[in-house]
C-alpha cells in the first residue's frame, strides 16, 4: 500500500519500507527521472526468477479533470478500494494493454516475447523469458514475463514494454504501473506517466549488465506507431509483420 500511495502522490519518496504479515520486510523502489535505475540482482540474490507485471487502472471522468488527485487527498482510504473501470463508453473499457519484451542474447540471437503472434518465449530454454496469461481487463493477477535469472549471463539487454492491441490510444486515460519483482522479493515499479497523445506503445525499462549485477532503467518513451518503432528507437535490427493474438476458447 506504500508503494501504491507513492505512486498516487508522483513525488513521494522512491523507496518505502513496510511490514508484510509475516513479519519481514519488503521494499518498493519507484524508478524515477531523478533515480532512474535499480539492481534487479546482487552477490547472493543472482539466480532464481525476475516477475514482470503489468496492472491498470482506466480513469473516470473526474480523474481525468484532476479531481481523483483531490478527492484521494480528502478521502484517502478510497484509493485502496479494487480497481474499477468507471466513466467510460464500452469502447474506451475493453482497451487491451499488452506486456512485452524484446530481448537479445550473447550469442547474437534477438526476439520478442509477446501475445501478438503467440510468441510466448521458453523459461527453461532460450530466451529463457516466458510470457505467462493476457489480462485483457488490467486485473492484478492477470499478465506477468518470468525472466529466469539462471541464465543470467546470456542476456545482452531485455527491453521491456507495453503495447495497445486493441481499442484506442488510450495511456493518457489510464494508470499503467509496470513491476519488476526481483528474486530476493524487492518490487519495483515504473509508472507510465506523462503519456503522449496518441502513442501506440511505451518502451517502459531496458534491462542491462552494469558492475557485474543485472539493472533495470527506466526509459518511459512513447511511439505513435508498435513494436517495429520501438525496435527502430533502440536498434534492435529485426523485421516485423502484421499479427493476432491467438483466439481465446
Amino acid at each position: 500500500m506504500a508503494s501504491l500511495w507513492s505512486y498516487l502522490r508522483r513525488g513521494g519518496a522512491s523507496e518505502q519500507k513496510f511490514d508484510t504479515v509475516g513479519g519481514m520486510s519488503s521494499y518498493a523502489t519507484e524508478l524515477t527521472r531523478r533515480r532512474p535505475t535499480a539492481p534487479l540482482t546482487a552477490p547472493g540474490a543472482d539466480t532464481g526468477t525476475l516477475r514482470i507485471d503489468l496492472s491498470w487502472r482506466m480513469r473516470s471522468s473526474t480523474d481525468l479533470g484532476g479531481g481523483g488527485r483531490r478527492f484521494a487527498w480528502r478521502h484517502p482510504l478510497e484509493i485502496f478500494k479494487p480497481a474499477e473501470i468507471l466513466g467510460h463508453s464500452q469502447g474506451v473499457a475493453t482497451i487491451d494493454f499488452d506486456l512485452a519484451v524484446m530481448y537479445e542474447l550473447t550469442d547474437g540471437s534477438k526476439g520478442v516475447v509477446q501475445s501478438v503472434g503467440g510468441l510466448l518465449g521458453d523459461f527453461n530454454d532460450p530466451p529463457y523469458v516466458k510470457l505467462s496469461g493476457d489480462d485483457r481487463f488490467g486485473t492484478a493477477s492477470g499478465e506477468q514475463i518470468y525472466v529466469n535469472l539462471d541464465h543470467k549471463d546470456e542476456f545482452k539487454r531485455l527491453l521491456v514494454f507495453v503495447y495497445i492491441y486493441d481499442g484506442s490510444e488510450a495511456f493518457a486515460r489510464a494508470d499503467v504501473v509496470v513491476t519488476l519483482v526481483a528474486a530476493d522479493g524487492k518490487n519495483i515499479e515504473v509508472g507510465l506517466t506523462d503519456a503522449v497523445p496518441q502513442a501506440r506503445a511505451c518502451a517502459v525499462a531496458l534491462i542491462e549488465h552494469h558492475k557485474g549485477q543485472l539493472v533495470a532503467r527506466r526509459e518511459v518513451k512513447y511511439v505513435l506507431g508498435f513494436q517495429s518503432e520501438i525496435d527502430r528507437l533502440y536498434g534492435w535490427g529485426m523485421s516485423w509483420g502484421r499479427g493476432t493474438k491467438p483466439s481465446r476458447t
